[in-house]
């Protein structure tokens, strides 16, 4: 029994497709319940209107799937947003509406499900980051930030219950085609997106990585290379990344 949140649309709505032709019984979760209803519908599942930001949304959500379907054995959390901005004109408001999807969602879900797979001695726990979670986002701070949050969870959450049979995954990619690529700044979304993937793609590395029980999951190579690149040299990472900064600020006037 999978739960997939944010399975409306993107990543999330192609993994449940992934998920249910590899012989899941899947939970579609998002807030939007139109969305939830037609993917279920796809995938012979059903679907579960929920605000992940919100706890006790969260704990009704598991609590009727468990119902419904019976144990969760895969919690995968992907809902995420994102806005762009910088630090002085990104309210505290922004921070934290964005800290509360894009992270407490997590640990609100992870709340909700280990401890009955704990108790079961199985289960599996899937959190979508993002390569901005593990070297950064130019001209999007509360992203990059929140990201590196899920990033510390998720491997927190692997070496701590591993050998209690708790598997984790972490997705990490650079840029898919979704809502929140098309609607990113343009003036960075080329300089940190990198090769662009399709959901379905992405959707297939998860199935995948489920399999094997591996914990990273990349979308490109490439991303292999810089995550290398950063971790021989940071001083003369954060040299190239000032650089790019800079030339994009320089190169491409904001928007009006």
């Amino acid at each position: 029994m999978t739960v997939v949140t944010g399975g409306a649309s993107g990543i999330g709505a192609a993994s449940c497709r992934a998920l249910a032709a590899g012989g899941a019984q899947v939970a579609v979760v998002d807030r939007n319940p139109q969305g939830a209803e037609a993917v279920a519908a796809e995938v012979d599942g059903i679907a579960v209107v929920a605000d992940v930001s919100d706890e006790a949304s969260v704990n009704a959500m598991v609590a009727e799937v468990t119902a419904r379907l019976g144990p969760i054995d895969i919690c995968f959390s992907n809902a995420g947003v994102a806005t762009g901005g910088d630090m002085p004109t990104t309210e505290p408001d922004v921070w934290n509406a964005q800290w509360a999807v894009n992270v407490m969602a997590h640990v609100y879900a992870v709340r909700a499900v280990l401890p009955g797979m704990l108790e079961r001695g199985s289960g599996y726990l899937v959190h979508t980051a993002s390569m901005a979670g593990v070297l950064t986002s130019h001209g999007n701070v509360t992203y990059a930030t929140t990201k590196h949050a899920v990033v510390g969870l998720a491997e927190w959450l692997s070496i701590t219950y591993h050998h209690r049979g708790i598997r984790v995954s972490l997705i990490a990619p650079l840029g898919v085609r979704t809502a929140m690529l098309a609607g990113a700044d343009p003036r960075f979304a080329a300089a940190v997106a990198g090769p662009i993937k399709e959901p379905e793609d992405i959707a297939a590395s998860v199935v995948a990585a489920i399999r094997e029980e591996r914990f990273l999951v990349v979308s490109d190579p490439i991303a292999e290379t810089w995550m290398q690149r950063k971790t021989d040299d940071p001083e003369r990472w954060l040299r190239g990344m000032r650089r790019v900064q800079q030339q994009l600020e320089e190169e491409t006037p904001p928007p009006n």
